[in-house]
C-alpha cells in the first residue's frame, strides 16, 4: 500500500485532542501515512487551549487523500462563513476519506456532503450540530459512524476510536491493535457501544 497524506484541517478555535488523538494513531504507520497539519490560508493556528500551530495551505488538486476535521468551539462561527465553507466542500469531494471528530461533522454537515447519509457528534452538542444538516440522518446513539467514504466520530476521545476503527477497515484488526497498546489505550473497537449518549 502506497503512503497516504492525512490534511489535518486546523482553524482557530479547534479543539486539540479531536485533531491530536487521531494524528498519535495515524503516526504509528509511517510507512502507510504521511500526516500535514493545514488550514485554508496557511500560516499559524490557535487552538481552544491556546496552543499554536503553524500551518500549510492546502495543494491545489490533490485527490487521493485522507482530510480530517476536528470540532471545537470555533466551528460555531465557521459553520456562518461561507467561503471556508465553500472550500470546504471542495476538500472533500478530491479526498478519499473524510474523518471527523465532534462538532466537525457540522461542518461537513453545513457542506450538504452529508446529505442522506449517516453521522454522528459529539452527545453534549448534538442538539446545535444535528440542527446545521437536517438532511443528514443523525444517529444518537454511536461512538462513529462509517457512510461511504465519511466518518464521523462523537465527541474529543471518539476520535480516537474512529482513527483506530478506520486502521482496521484498511489494515486489519491486529494492526488496529498494536497501534492501540502502543499507545496504551483501552479501544472501543464497537462504534455502537457509546455511553455519552444517554439522555438524548
Amino acid at each position: 500500500m502506497e503512503t497516504t497524506d492525512v490534511d489535518v484541517l486546523l482553524f482557530d478555535g479547534f479543539e486539540t485532542l479531536d485533531a491530536m488523538g487521531p494524528v498519535e494513531v495515524f503516526g504509528r504507520l509511517p510507512e502507510h501515512y504521511r500526516i500535514v497539519c493545514r488550514s485554508i490560508a496557511g500560516g499559524t493556528v490557535t487552538s481552544s487551549q491556546g496552543v499554536a500551530f503553524v500551518t500549510a495551505p492546502f495543494p491545489a488538486g490533490a485527490p487521493g487523500r485522507v482530510l480530517l476535521i476536528p470540532g471545537g468551539m470555533g466551528t460555531r462561527s465557521l459553520v456562518r462563513d461561507a467561503e471556508f465553507l465553500a472550500a470546504l466542500k471542495r476538500l472533500c469531494e478530491s479526498a478519499e476519506y473524510v474523518l471527523t471528530v465532534c462538532t466537525g461533522s457540522a461542518l461537513l454537515a453545513k457542506t450538504g456532503m452529508l446529505d442522506g447519509r449517516r453521522a454522528t457528534t459529539n452527545k453534549a452538542a448534538f442538539g446545535w450540530a444535528s440542527s446545521q444538516g437536517e438532511q443528514v440522518r443523525w444517529e444518537k446513539r454511536a461512538r462513529w459512524v462509517a457512510d461511504g467514504k465519511y466518518r464521523t466520530s462523537s465527541g474529543v476521545a471518539a476520535g480516537i476510536d474512529m482513527t483506530l476503527g478506520f486502521l482496521e477497515e484498511r489494515h486489519g484488526r491486529n494492526t488496529a491493535l498494536e497501534a492501540a497498546k502502543q499507545i496504551e489505550y483501552l479501544w472501543n473497537g464497537d462504534r455502537e457501544n457509546d455511553p455519552f449518549a444517554a439522555g438524548l
